[in-house]
């Protein structure tokens, strides 16, 4: 019987050993359900977990070291990543738009969904808010459905859309969702490098940033431009002052003209307010959104994305540290190679040219172990607070002066002695 309005104990009772059960991610994780569900764990063994990521106060190592759940994480969050790199889960790297098919060829077969939801309207239909992206390919083949009631979930336009009649158990809570705001953490160097951003952004341009304190601060050096447009798998606060001037405005995109797209969006309370029932906002299912098909439509696609370290060829890990998993493969690919096809597109690597404790992103060889999330040949953009270079039709060791030379000035004479032992005399003498 579905539909049924229970407590979060008694719903989690449905999940058994050897389930695999998928978790909706990022600012809808269902924090009430995953808390439940961990206090199965004495009862429960070698219960699979899936999420693309999970924010909040959550804390799942005790389940971990006992055997009750173990993680097969699609992209690795910070509240996962010991129990990923400590051999308690694992890692598939996948493209974010090819997650859906996972679930929709049977590849990942799901026994439940723990998702996320607005309370049903009028009419009987919940949102799952702010996280389409891929929660919705899992509702549709999981076997069975639990969710997460929520007054505080905004009730957001698009793919999202849930029948109560749908969900077998209804677990009513209020609880905030979890909160960032990079903004606050801007510094002088993400200022630099989003003043040179901004200047390759031309008016009209499409935009998909992720998030963090580069994308926030390059939005705030847009206020001069005109008839900006978002189509990105997700985004922060700092659309929201651009959109309530005008400046994005979605006037000019070819798909979903004078919305903006999206997969998921994290912020801050007032970014959620923003989007409750706000139909400027889309929010669409990750196969869709990041389709390469659909993002090349768009005109003058700006994607800007980071990386942990890129050698002096161009090839970009964003992932890992060496063999140490980080985060995942995400979109970066899909929106990378979407912009370069886009007309009059620009896809863009933005980093620091250095980690907080000084070490060089720009290295010679990457890292042993380390994942190329984005092949050298994709590579176009690359911008530090030390400049901006495109890369697209340099050879190697034309990448490797123009890299170097917007590395830190502290690195650029090991890297200068490192690509000369790779290349030889001719790279001094290269034009």
């Amino acid at each position: 019987m579905k539909g049924v309005y229970t407590t979060a104990d008694e719903a989690v009772k449905c999940i058994e050993s050897g389930n695999r059960v998928f978790i909706q991610g990022s600012a809808a994780t269902p924090l009430v359900l995953a808390e439940a569900l961990l206090r199965r764990r004495e009862e429960l063994k070698d219960v699979e977990l899936m999420s693309i990521s999970m924010l909040g106060d959550l804390d799942l190592s005790d389940g971990f070291a006992c055997g009750a759940f173990r993680m097969n994480s699609l992209f690795v969050s910070a509240n996962i990543r010991k129990a990923v790199n400590e051999g308690y889960g694992d890692y598939i790297p996948v493209f974010l738009s090819e997650i859906p098919e996972l679930f929709n060829r049977n590849i990942l077969p799901l026994d439940v969904a723990m998702i996320h939801v607005s309370p049903p309207d009028t009419h009987g239909f919940c949102s799952l808010g702010v996280s389409v992206d891929v929660a919705k390919s899992a509702v549709k083949n999981a076997k069975k459905i639990i969710a997460q009631i929520n007054p505080l979930m905004p009730r957001t336009h698009g793919d999202g859309m849930i029948k109560v009649s749908e969900i077998d158990y209804l677990v009513e809570t209020e609880q905030a969702l979890p909160e960032v705001d990079y903004r606050k953490e801007i510094g002088e160097c993400e200022r630099k490098i989003s003043r040179y951003c901004a200047e390759l952004i031309e008016d009209g341009a499409t935009l998909q940033m992720g998030i963090g304190t580069i994308p926030d601060a390059v939005l705030e050096c847009l206020t001069g431009h005109k008839n900006l447009g978002i189509h990105t798998e997700m985004f922060s606060n700092g659309v929201m002052p651009l959109l309530k001037s005008g400046v994005i405005n979605n006037a000019l995109k070819r798909k979903h003209r004078g919305k903006v797209a999206t997969t998921f969006a994290v912020g801050n309370r007032e970014l959620y307010d923003y989007l409750d029932d706000n139909p400027e906002f889309v929010f669409l299912e990750a196969g869709y959104v990041n389709d390469g098909k659909v993002i090349r439509a768009n005109p003058k696609v700006v994607a800007i994305n980071s990386a942990i370290e890129m050698d002096i060829t161009g090839q970009v890990c964003a992932d890992s540290i060496g063999t140490y998993q980080f985060s995942g493969v995400g979109g970066q690919m899909d929106f990378i190679r979407g912009a370069a096809l886009s007309h009059g597109g620009k896809p863009i690597i933005a980093m620091s040219s250095v980690t907080g404790k000084g070490i060089s992103k720009i290295v010679p060889t990457l890292k042993t172990g380390a994942g190329v999330v984005t092949t050298r040949a994709h590579m176009h953009y690359v911008i530090t607070e030390y400049g901006v270079v495109n890369l697209f039709g340099l050879n190697l060791r034309q990448r490797a002066k123009a890299l170097i030379r917007i590395a830190h000035p502290d690195h650029q004479e090991i890297l200068d002695k490192a690509a000369f032992e790779r290349f030889g005399p001719r790279y001094y003498t290269l034009r």
